[in-house]
């Protein structure tokens, strides 16, 4: 062979490998949500943009109403930067419960404007006691119990997703 051959040969190959076939891949798999190995549903980035900084969580999205009604029900552990965001209902007062749920959570109620409206703080695991908005919540975030003041979250912050 060659030494032009060979040179043909090589940037045959190199083409082949091209930044175009290596997008392709990438784009097809940006197109494919996460999904939480637990619960199946999909995982997205949310941040809160608190006043001491922006704090980034990798939240499950419970959309139907049997996501919505078992939530983190039976989950004896979650990551200190994961969660579950309740979304996709009409913006009306909110209220959540503990039921079957093993781990305390942070139960935060997010406005129209996605500005935290209020935290019900470590909620106790099991208890049937309501934890409600104050206002109409667009949506309802949870994280572990002590997560939101661990990270100076506070009513009025910003929730994006």
């Amino acid at each position: 062979m060659s030494v032009r051959a060979a040179l043909f040969a090589v940037l045959a190959a190199l083409a082949a490998c091209s930044p175009m076939a290596a997008d392709a891949g990438q784009q097809a798999a940006a197109a494919t949500p996460a999904r939480h190995p637990v619960s199946g549903l999909e995982v997205i980035p949310l941040t809160i943009v608190s006043a001491n900084g922006r704090h980034a969580f990798r939240v499950e999205v419970a959309r139907s109403d049997a996501e919505w009604s078992k939530g983190l029900m039976f989950r004896t552990a979650m990551g200190a930067d994961e969660g579950m965001v309740f979304v996709d209902r009409p913006p009306q007062p909110a209220s959540f419960w503990m039921k079957n749920t093993v781990i305390p959570l942070d139960i935060v109620f997010i406005g129209t404007d996605r500005r935290i409206l209020n935290i019900a703080a470590d909620a106790e695991p099991y208890s049937l006691s309501p934890r409600s908005s104050q206002g109409v919540a667009s949506a309802v975030l949870e994280l572990n119990g002590g997560r939101a003041a661990q990270l100076g979250v506070a009513p009025g912050d910003r929730v994006e997703w």
